[in-house]
């Protein structure tokens, strides 16, 4: 498998993922909506590195590394990658309180409707980048 084709079926997979969120937030499902959602964000970005032949690594936000890398994206991008970076930084600190909570964070009573469309807005924009350079 190339770096091309894996890349495409990050895409894919992110794709059949924002299928749900739509779901998860009419359920009020808020956390997983959010959870979801930085899982969409983190195949885009890791789908981005691979087309332009950065191996990611195994963690989850690969914001920085867009960045490092810049110069193998297109240069009408920089403003994007720079949002991108920033969109993953937020869900990746959100992942596994949205997910797990804590002892003081209910899930389920910390995030509400605002927080859950913010990080659709934020997948669906991922993923919109992600088309339009991966194809």
């Amino acid at each position: 498998m190339t770096n091309l084709s894996l890349a495409q079926s990050y895409l894919r997979k992110a794709q059949a993922r924002s299928k749900l969120l739509p779901i998860l937030l009419g359920e009020q499902d808020y956390s997983d909506t959010i959870r979801e959602a930085q899982e969409i964000v983190e195949l885009c970005l890791k789908g981005l590195l691979r087309h332009v032949g950065i191996e990611p690594p195994k963690w989850h936000d690969v914001g920085g590394l867009l960045l490092d890398h810049r110069e193998r994206f297109p240069s009408e991008t920089a403003e994007t990658l720079e949002r991108l970076a920033g969109i993953s930084k937020w869900l990746r600190k959100e992942r596994e309180l949205a997910f797990y909570g804590d002892i003081d964070f209910i899930p389920d009573e910390e995030y509400d409707r605002a927080d859950a469309e913010r990080a659709m807005a934020d997948a669906d924009f991922a993923a919109v980048v992600a088309r339009r350079i991966i194809g």
